[in-house]
């Protein structure tokens, strides 16, 4: 199969020889036809696998062939994506397929200036690229119009449910003409995404290219049990045992990227940080600095997690394990790529064992452990596999009480020196899916 015989345009094709794009992956081979025929769609896929051409391609297809010109203050197809480093990412992508052809394309995003945006806006855009916040700003100050909107597309729409953009979404919704074609593309589908996508669109075809919430078979993944304690002093033992070139860490919280990368300047390794809190032009600037290969290690909390896409990149290593467990496979999809080989290692102590759990039940696999000389734990990881459970270790039989003592006394919880107390059960954060009401109101 070619991308010819998919049914797409000369302009189009002479954009993928150009990129060297030569067949279409399995999910660009199913989207794109449905694409074409105007279904609202709902497709999962494993990272890296084309996705962003999936839907690209045919919607610049769709406003080329068809439709009036782009009003002022107007956009024609609407792509949301959950974060300013997706929004830039996706943007490029449809740039480039769209070299040939009379459209426009614009991102538009939050942490940067709102005016020059506006400006942009006024002769109206083809494609516009848009995290949820920023487009209800533009559309609160007539900067932006969708009444000639005819597509709308939800990339990574799990990510916008977690980064709690709900009500966001419910009120674009509100804001959309009624009339239009609406899909959904992501690495993952929850129970949560699937009643979103029944509210939203119509009549769907589903696509799932490959196992639900399963992890690309070109990575190959590892866990390291260590004390929290030592985590980055493994983290430094292994870089250099390892030799690593270029490595993407994933940190849990804003302090403990700042931390890590304090750490790891101080012993002369080059090193840079991205998180939220970091302005969206010293964030651009560290991605650029890191896919040039002039930063050996970059580290992030999940704002990196989707969005990044870096050619060859070898290795991602989990520093922290994630919260929920849905971002682990976006984490390690940063590497093993596109038929690429890859390596994702995570640094695991005893008190995130139940996120291990939640990961190995999410991707169906037990993880192999790998246990580093002179890095064992003194607080052990109880074992786990693919079904969620936790195997705790055996108790040790109780000594028997000293005679004597005068009575009972309460020495409270404790635990043998070795042991781990067990953990508290994982409580999977309550995302608020919301609810599209578009019926007529019953008058009282």
């Amino acid at each position: 199969m070619t991308f010819a015989t998919l049914g797409l345009i000369e302009p189009l094709l002479r954009a993928l020889e150009t990129l060297g794009y030569q067949t279409p992956t399995p999910v660009q081979a199913q989207a794109i036809p449905a694409v074409l025929a105007g279904r609202d769609l709902m497709a999962a896929a494993q990272t890296g696998t084309g996705k962003t051409a999936g839907f690209a391609l045919p919607l610049l297809q769709l406003l080329t062939m068809e439709g009036p010109k782009v009003a002022a203050n107007s956009a024609r197809a609407l792509i949301l994506c959950p974060t300013r480093e997706l929004a830039e990412q996706v943007h490029a992508s449809v740039a480039e397929y769209a070299q040939h052809l009379p459209l426009t394309t614009y991102a538009v995003y939050g942490g940067v200036s709102i005016n020059p945006q506006m400006m942009k806006l006024r002769k109206g855009v083809d494609i516009l690229v848009a995290t949820p916040g920023r487009l209800i700003d533009l559309f609160r100050q007539n900067a932006l119009k969708l009444n000639q909107l005819q597509t709308l597309v939800l990339d990574e729409a799990d990510r916008m449910l977690d980064l709690g953009f709900s009500e966001e979404l419910a009120n674009i919704y509100r804001m959309l003409p009624k009339k239009r074609q609406t899909l959904l593309f992501s690495a993952t589908f929850s129970d949560d995404i699937r009643l979103l996508a029944g509210q939203m669109l119509n009549d769907p075809l589903s696509i799932e290219v490959s196992p639900r919430n399963v992890a690309a078979n070109t990575v190959k993944q590892w866990v390291v049990p260590v004390d929290k304690k030592r985590k980055a002093e493994l983290f430094v033992h292994l870089m250099r045992k390892g030799r690593w070139k270029q490595v993407l860490v994933f940190a849990k919280t804003r302090n403990g990227v700042d931390a890590l990368v304090d750490k790891l300047q101080g012993l002369g390794i080059n090193a840079d940080g991205i998180h939220g809190d970091k302005p969206q032009a010293t964030r651009q600037r560290a991605l650029d600095r890191f896919k040039s290969s002039e930063v050996q290690i970059l580290v992030a909390t999940d704002v990196a997690a989707r969005g990044l896409d870096i050619e060859d990149l070898p290795l991602v290593v989990n520093f922290d394990l994630p919260i929920v467990a849905e971002d682990y496979i976006h984490r390690i999809g940063r590497t093993g790529r596109a038929g690429n080989t890859g390596e994702a290692i995570s640094l695991v102590c005893a008190d995130e064992v139940n996120m291990l759990s939640a990961i190995e039940m999410l991707t169906r696999q037990t993880l192999t452990r790998k246990m580093e000389p002179d890095f064992e734990p003194e607080h052990r990881v109880p074992d786990t596999d693919a079904s969620g459970q936790v195997v705790k270790k055996p108790k040790k039989p109780k000594k028997p009480k000293a005679s004597g003592g005068g009575g009972k006394r309460n020495l409270g919880k404790w635990v043998d020196s070795g042991e781990v107390a067990p953990a508290e059960p994982s409580i999977k954060p309550v995302r608020k899916v919301p609810v599209f009401n578009t019926g007529p109101r019953k008058k009282k």
